[in-house]
């Protein structure tokens, strides 16, 4: 996944979940931030961040900020579509018969149904932006919709279907995600509800640059 423009900026502050402001060769520009986590651990006041102008007509915000570099020199996408977009490349080379994406199913929208030598598959996708010491983390912010996603794969794998949750880990030299209990314990409970009925997690490890994310290694 690659994108067509990318510019190095500033980062200033975030007013809030949607927008940031941020410095351009000296002057000051409000962008979009295309993802609504909390990111307090990697957009901090004087850092590198990346933005593309996708120019979409009568938008508010030029820019949306898709890249950041965290403290420790490690470079994170942040943009919250990325994820979908580099699985469904993915899944292209994976020998799939049919892949479908934003299937219904259930109460909920599964990111991908996919069908291979008379199975079904089910996997919803989740990025991972939160590191800490080398470990991924999800969610960074309370996350119902993942719990009841959780809760429909698991149901799924009772059912026949192959069922997976797939962690896009969105910075490179992180090979494993964890559900992140202190700010979401259901999460988690859900997590370990769904790996017990069958539900497989795929770690999918990327490679990183301002202007492009990919998936390098997965799954494991």
């Amino acid at each position: 996944m690659k994108y067509d423009n990318i510019i190095r900026a500033v980062f200033i502050k975030r007013p809030n979940r949607f927008i940031a402001e941020v410095e351009i060769d000296g002057r000051r520009e409000t962008v979009h931030v295309k993802n609504t986590g909390r990111c307090r651990e990697l957009l901090i006041p004087g850092c590198e961040v990346w933005l593309t102008a996708p120019g979409t007509p009568n938008r508010k915000t030029l820019y949306d900020l898709v890249a950041v570099r965290k403290e420790n020199g490690i470079l994170f996408n942040i943009d919250s579509q990325a994820p979908n977009m580099v699985v469904k490349e993915w899944l292209a080379g994976q020998d799939y018969e049919k892949v479908v994406p934003e299937y219904s199913y259930g109460d909920s929208r599964i990111d991908f149904y996919m069908e291979r030598g008379g199975e079904r598959y089910l996997m919803e996708v989740k990025g991972c932006t939160l590191e800490v010491d080398g470990i991924g983390y999800f969610p960074d912010a309370p996350t119902e919709r993942g719990v009841k996603h959780l809760r429909e794969l698991a149901a799924a794998a009772k059912k026949g279907y192959k069922a997976m949750l797939a962690f896009v880990i969105q910075m490179d030299g992180v090979s494993e995600v964890r559900p992140n209990i202190d700010t979401h314990a259901e999460f988690g409970i859900a997590f370990d509800e769904a790996r017990a009925a069958g539900v497989e997690i795929l770690y999918l490890q990327c490679h990183v640059e301002p202007d492009s994310l990919v998936i390098v290694e997965g799954p494991r």
